[in-house]
């Protein structure tokens, strides 16, 4: 049963009431969906908005709290390497290639603990034998570099605690602060520390701004409106039938 029906040209519009919610259901989910990419994308852009601003003169850290500074601020702070409990985060990859990124705690003067990420390394070939990243510096030093979040993974690559046991460095794979905490039982700072590329006592580090670029997103988003569009256009063309010719 059509929903409405009359002449155009040499064809009946009549559109069928399944076709009709069907193509009404699918260009609100599309419109949705778009939506939601245009969203990110805005989102995406403030956060690398933030990323170029952070590559601005560093602040000097002294005895505020790194929860006030914004993520991606740009530090210079002074501290002591332990270099005994080390943690390597896993399924990390650079260039295609699998590694791990070193998480190394800097103690604060003030009793403070900041890990700071020394960047990244390459996988041994074998689980059994882990990169050497030994540091024996236990001076004070000064170091720069950005405030960033732990990395999160995505459902398919897992998440792996610390283990409980005395060894050390620990590999553990998307860890939370909670965890990192408990495996050094001291409580740790809520940023973490992204080494600056020129900073001593580092490794592979190419800090990039998270995720993909704003563009890509908006580009899915008008890809979903187009699927819409396209949906609509089809509808219309199906729901114009010709007459039946009397026979």
């Amino acid at each position: 049963m059509a929903i409405v029906s009359f002449p155009i040209g040499k064809r009946r519009f009549a559109p069928s009431w399944v076709m009709t919610l069907l193509t009404i259901a699918l260009c609100v989910l599309f419109v949705r969906l778009g939506e939601w990419q245009w969203d990110r994308g805005v989102h995406r852009q403030a956060e690398w908005d933030a990323f170029a601003r952070g590559a601005d003169a560093p602040v000097t850290l002294g005895a505020q709290t790194l929860s006030s500074l914004p993520r991606f601020k740009r530090i210079t702070v002074a501290g002591s390497w332990d270099g005994v409990h080390q943690f390597l985060l896993d399924n990390r990859s650079h260039g295609g290639l699998p590694g791990y990124e070193v998480l190394t705690p800097l103690d604060l003067p003030d009793g403070r603990v900041l890990l700071v990420d020394r960047g990244w390394v390459p996988f041994s070939g074998s689980r059994a034998r882990l990169p050497p990243i030994t540091l024996h510096d236990t001076r004070t030093v000064s170091l720069t570099g950005r405030l960033d979040n732990l990395p999160v993974g995505g459902l398919a690559l897992g998440h792996a605690a610390p283990t409980g046991d005395a060894r050390w460095p620990k590999v553990t794979s998307f860890p939370n602060l909670g965890e990192l905490s408990t495996a050094l039982n001291q409580h740790v700072e809520p940023w973490m520390l992204l080494l600056d590329p020129a900073s001593a006592d580092g490794y592979l580090r190419d800090w990039q701004p998270p995720g993909l670029p704003p563009l890509r997103h908006w580009a899915y988003a008008i890809q979903w409106w187009g699927f819409a569009v396209t949906l609509t256009i089809i509808w219309g063309i199906m729901s114009a039938r010709r007459p039946q010719q009397p026979s």
